[in-house]
């Protein structure tokens, strides 16, 4: 995020160790260092999926799979991030496709064992025993550390990966912006999109308010408060956003 968008009443670098999750990235990283899996969990929309991209952007032995579904495209996922990685040492089949999901588990293993590669997995949502079952052989006794998001309050989503974070040093929790930083980033998404109107600071402060703090929240909101359906004359009908944005309807 470019701090030169920013001009608000919070120090910079406060407002902006808190937007980028300076923190949260912090520990992620010793984590990591440390090859121990981890665990992020919050609420939807806190952040939790961007944390874990800025993360793998920064390292150089992360397999990111942004969703994991079936253990077969689980597979092929992993695959084709050894391809992007260009690791050497790693046989790679010209044409995984081709290959059974016994055959590319083989492939992944032996990558496994050769590089010290980590594991990135998003969207897991009420994994199937198989995948549970593929992602501890992977694993393997935390050779290979898991990253992995919960998005439900009770973690249920991650069905039987939970043991793999039981201590508390293996969870990451991703929560909303505390409200000063929460206004200001309403305020700083409004000035990127270039969002004007005569009552825009109540507008932000209800944005701010009303989403308890959920950056995702604050961005669809403002988003939304461009829509002509949403303006009359130079004012934004903020309460009737509002309570479009509650029921679902969003463009």
């Amino acid at each position: 995020m470019p701090e030169q968008a920013y001009n608000g009443n919070i120090e910079p670098q406060i407002f902006f160790a808190a937007v980028e999750r300076t923190e949260e990235m912090a520990r992620l990283r010793a984590q990591a260092e440390k090859r121990k899996s981890l665990l992020i969990f919050g609420p939807e929309a806190v952040g939790k999926t961007r944390l874990l991209q800025a993360f793998v952007k920064t390292q150089s032995l992360a397999l990111f799979v942004p969703r994991v579904e079936s253990p077969r495209e689980v597979l092929l996922t992993l695959v084709a991030e050894l391809r992007r990685l260009g690791k050497p040492r790693v046989d790679l089949p010209a044409n995984p496709e081709s290959l059974s999901s016994s055959g590319l588990k083989g492939v992944v293993q032996r990558a496994l064992e050769v590089h010290p590669f980590s594991l990135a997995l998003d969207h897991l949502s009420g994994p199937s025993r198989v995948v549970t079952g593929l992602i501890k052989d992977l694993n393997y006794f935390d050779r290979t550390p898991v990253i992995f998001v919960a998005r439900t309050p009770h973690m249920e989503d991650i069905g039987a990966l939970l043991p793999m974070c039981a201590r508390s040093s293996e969870r990451l929790a991703i929560k909303e912006f505390a409200p000063p930083i929460a206004l200001e980033f309403a305020r700083w998404e409004a000035r990127k999109s270039d969002l004007w109107a005569s009552n825009l600071d109540e507008v932000l402060r209800l944005f701010a308010d009303s989403s308890k703090g959920n950056p995702g929240c604050i961005m669809q909101m403002v988003k939304m408060a461009h829509f002509p359906r949403y303006r009359v004359g130079d004012q934004i009908k903020s309460h009737v956003l509002y309570l479009d944005y509650r029921m679902g309807r969003r463009e």
